[in-house]
C-alpha cells in the first residue's frame, strides 16, 4: 500500500486543489466549533452544566483531530515524509482523541438516561465535579491503551529508526504485527462497550414514564444522533479495508481514493457535533448566532 503511494504522485495543480478543499472544509468546521467553545466559555449557564461540558469536550476533540489531519495532509504534499519523533507525537494525540470520542458519546448517552429515568437524582449524580472526573478517566483510559504501543517501539526499534523520516501513518510507525492485533482487540472492546451502552440507554429512555414523554422523545433523538456519530467514528476502523479494496480495483487511482476516503472519514464526521447541541439546542443556538455572525452592535444578555 505504501509503496504504491510512493510511485504515484499528484500533479501540482491536483495537489493544490486537494489541499484547498481540505483546508477550506477543515477551517470552516474549526471556525464553527471554535464559536461553540467561545459561546460555552462566555456564558455561565453552559459552563456550569455537565451536559454542555461533555458536549464541549467532544467539540474540542473534533478540533484537535481536524487540525492534526489537515496538518498531516498538507505536510505530506509539501515534504512527503516527517521525522519519526514528530510523527509519533501527532499520532499519539490523534489516536487518544479518536478513542475519547466514542467514550464521550457513551457518557453523554448515560447522562440523557439519568435525566429522563432518574430526574430527582440527576442533579446529585451529574455534577460538574463528577463530569470532570469522568473526562479525566476517559483521557487516562485512552492514554493507557496507546502507551504500551509507544513503550514497545521504544524497546524494539533501533536508534536509527527514530532518526529517520517516514510517511506519517500509524502502520509505518507502530509496525509490529503484535501491535496490529492489540489495536484490533482494543477497538472491538471499546466499540462493544459503547454500543451496548447506547442501546441500553436508548431503550431505557424509550420506555420512560409517559409523564416525561416530551423530554424522553428529545433524549431518544439525541441518543440516536450519538449512535450516528459513533457509526461515523467507526469509519476510521474500516479505513484500511476500504482503501485496500478500492486500490485493488483501481490501482492507478490510489491517491484519489486515499484522499476521498480520508475526507469522508476524518473531516465530514466532524460536522455532526455542531448539529447535536449547537443547532438543535435552542438555548445554545440563541447565543451562538452572536459569534457565528458577529456584529459590533449585537448584544446578547449573559445568563
Amino acid at each position: 500500500m505504501n509503496s504504491t503511494t510512493a510511485v504515484y504522485r499528484d500533479s501540482l495543480s491536483t495537489a493544490i486543489i486537494k489541499n484547498l478543499i481540505t483546508v477550506g472544509l477543515s477551517a470552516s468546521i474549526i471556525y464553527i466549533n471554535s464559536s461553540l467553545v467561545h459561546t460555552f466559555k462566555k456564558h455561565e449557564v453552559f459552563n456550569t452544566n455537565p451536559r454542555y461540558i461533555l458536549y464541549i469536550h467532544l467539540v474540542i476533540i473534533d478540533i484537535l483531530l481536524l487540525i492534526i489531519f489537515t496538518l498531516l495532509q498538507v505536510l505530506s504534499y509539501i515534504i512527503f515524509t516527517l521525522p519519526v519523533p514528530f510523527c509519533i507525537i501527532l499520532l499519539l494525540i490523534s489516536i487518544i482523541c479518536s478513542l475519547n470520542t466514542p467514550m464521550t458519546l457513551a457518557v453523554m448517552a448515560v447522562e440523557c438516561h439519568v435525566a429522563i429515568c432518574f430526574p430527582l437524582q440527576h442533579s446529585q449524580i451529574c455534577t460538574v465535579k463528577n463530569v470532570t472526573v469522568v473526562i479525566t478517566v476517559i483521557w487516562v483510559l485512552s492514554s493507557l491503551t496507546i502507551l504500551p504501543d509507544l513503550f514497545t517501539i521504544l524497546a524494539t526499534e533501533s536508534r536509527d529508526f527514530f532518526h529517520s523520516r517516514v510517511f506519517c501513518l500509524r502502520e509505518t510507525v507502530f509496525r509490529l504485527p503484535e501491535l496490529e492485533k492489540k489495536r484490533t482487540i482494543s477497538n472491538i472492546v471499546f466499540l462493544v462497550i459503547v454500543w451496548l451502552t447506547l442501546i441500553y440507554t436508548y431503550f431505557r429512555i424509550l420506555f420512560a414514564a409517559q409523564a416525561a414523554a416530551a423530554n424522553a422523545r428529545k433524549a431518544r433523538n439525541t441518543v440516536l444522533l450519538h449512535g450516528f456519530q459513533l457509526l461515523l467514528c467507526m469509519l476510521t476502523y474500516v479505513y484500511d479495508l476500504l482503501l485496500n479494496g478500492l486500490t485493488k480495483l483501481f490501482p492507478k487511482g490510489v491517491l484519489t481514493i486515499r484522499y476521498t476516503i480520508s475526507v469522508f472519514v476524518h473531516v465530514l464526521p466532524r460536522l455532526v457535533s455542531p448539529l447535536v447541541y449547537g443547532i438543535r439546542d435552542k438555548a445554545f443556538r440563541r447565543y451562538l448566532r452572536k459569534y457565528l455572525f458577529y456584529s459590533p452592535n449585537a448584544n446578547v444578555n449573559k445568563s
